[in-house]
């Protein structure tokens, strides 16, 4: 794998759950707005990453991942209610952003920036879900390599530059609509894509903030 380091690779594939044999489709990446990351740092799936990297530009791929190659289990105690003043600006509530099934960036006391789903808006408490939204399922991914090579020196530094400094940067492409980053589960609006997941958890909920704008600026307490 370490031959395959610092590649370029942009994807076109349809995402399908695996359930009783029967397959249902949940994302597409096509050959213009492709799925692209560069091998090596963790910004997808390992499994996924290693089955594509060794391949050439054209060539077709049929990846099935268990759970445990994907998002893991889904787990209960990642669904959190969180005081609801974290999600206040300048002393309000939040009603614009924080509603039933939005997607939300969160920030903890580390630092750490993830996504999370809004699951309920109660009287003093936000329900929050951090599970990948493809947690505990099976994946299948078919495709095939819309381009294979050696990433630049400017595009690696881009991505260090995103990794260290932006967070997760969820969405099929990078602002500038090059570069690479966690696609749209696989990271979001809709979950960190197949971005890698690892950092879009957070296990306990002490600290969290809410970011506004892409997460910059926290709320007020």
């Amino acid at each position: 794998m370490e031959s395959n380091k610092n590649k370029y690779i942009a994807v076109a594939y349809r995402l399908y759950v695996v359930d009783n044999n029967s397959n249902e489709l949940v994302e597409e990446a096509t050959d213009n707005e492709p799925f692209q990351f560069i091998s090596g740092y963790g910004i997808t799936l390992d499994a996924f990453e290693n089955a594509t990297a060794g391949l050439n530009k054209g060539e077709e791929f049929d990846i099935t991942l268990s759970k445990d190659e994907a998002y893991g289990d889904y787990e209960e105690e990642h669904v959190l209610d969180l005081d609801k003043n974290i999600f206040c600006i300048n002393g309000h509530f939040d009603h614009d952003n924080i509603y039933k099934d939005a997607i939300i960036p969160l920030q903890n006391e580390d630092g750490n920036r993830f996504l999370a789903k809004v699951v309920s808006v109660g009287e003093d408490k936000v329900r929050v879900d951090l599970n990948h939204p493809l947690a505990g399922k099976t994946l299948n991914f078919k495709g095939h390599i819309v381009e294979s090579r050696e990433a630049t020196n400017e595009e690696i530094q881009g991505l260090i530059n995103r990794m260290s400094g932006e967070g997760c940067c969820c969405g099929h492409h990078g602002e500038d609509g090059g570069d690479c980053c966690c696609g749209h589960h696989h990271g979001d609006g809709e979950g960190c894509h197949h971005g890698h997941g690892e950092g879009c958890h957070h296990e306990h909920g002490e600290g969290c903030h809410h970011g506004h704008e892409g997460g910059n600026g926290c709320c007020c307490n």
